[in-house]
């Protein structure tokens, strides 16, 4: 793309038309992403280790109360949460598409002999296996998908668990979709960061989709030496508590139960993430 493509640009993009997601399964974006996984500088990419630790605890205690389980962990990354279940005596999976992410998590497990396997597949398309007691999906990573994809992943995640197996999603909540759409469109100059190893502009645009509870964001990357143009987009879906219920009720859940925030109360995430907690239906 050149700048004048930006110009005559579609004004309001369709979701999902112009692009599945960022792409965090090529090899240099995912080892950008990797490093943002790791830093302990913000929460941007994954929580701050002292963040995790929380969480893990919450999960341990309160979700297994204290059993040792199977563990399936949709959208892993580096298995940052993972690797700290299987300490505390967890046998755990880990799917992820980005290859650093997944070969940072495997590093890991290998160097202290954790009981973790990690798969690098598409969660969409992956076999989950079964037997699960415990299934997760964490930071907002369902809203990403489809209706029809993040449906068939429920549907996966269900018939992976073993029986009263729980289901823990940690989706966005319906305002925080909506309000991602309504933001001002922006930009900043970067001498590298995650889109780009090189001097470039990045400028930012979103849109909220009211028809569909959809919101669209645009990436557009300008390299400063080359004013070469790089186009990102991705699409999230805005779900209402109500269709959440009755999304994993048609997926073979019972009764949801709603949190504030992963770990039970507080926000650690300036409330635009929320966690659900479901066990699985009784056929």
């Amino acid at each position: 793309m050149k700048l004048l493509d930006i110009i005559h640009r579609q004004r309001a993009p369709k979701p999902w038309a112009e692009g599945e997601k960022i792409p965090w399964d090529a090899p240099d974006f995912s080892q950008r992403m990797l490093n943002e996984h790791l830093s302990q500088e913000h929460d941007l990419a994954s929580r701050r280790f002292e963040i995790i630790d929380k969480h893990v605890n919450w999960i341990h205690n309160q979700v297994l109360k204290g059993n040792p389980t199977r563990i399936l962990d949709l959208g892993c990354g580096p298995g940052l949460y993972t690797n700290r279940l299987a300490r505390l005596g967890h046998s755990c999976v880990g799917i992820d598409f980005s290859p650093a992410s997944i070969a940072y998590a495997r590093e890991q497990a290998e160097e202290t002999g954790l009981e973790c396997t990690y798969i690098h597949q598409d969660i969409r398309t992956a076999g989950y296996g079964d037997e699960y007691g415990l299934v997760m999906s964490i930071y907002g990573e369902f809203n990403v998908f489809r209706p029809r994809e993040a449906r068939g992943i429920l549907e996966k995640a269900c018939r992976a668990l073993a029986s009263n197996g729980f289901l823990l999603l940690e989706p966005h909540t319906f305002d925080a979709v909506a309000k991602i759409g309504e933001r001002s469109s922006s930009w900043y100059s970067a001498v590298k960061g995650l889109f780009s190893e090189k001097l470039h502009l990045c400028l930012e645009e979103s849109f909220w989709d009211a028809e569909h509870n959809v919101t669209i964001q645009r990436y557009y990357i300008v390299d400063a030496m080359s004013g070469e143009v790089t186009r990102y987009s991705s699409s999230m879906q805005a779900y209402t508590d109500e269709e959440y219920r009755s999304l994993l009720a048609e997926c073979g859940f019972g009764e949801a139960m709603f949190y504030s925030s992963l770990g039970g109360s507080g926000s650690d995430s300036e409330g635009y993430l929320m966690a659900i907690l479901s066990q699985k239906g009784v056929a």
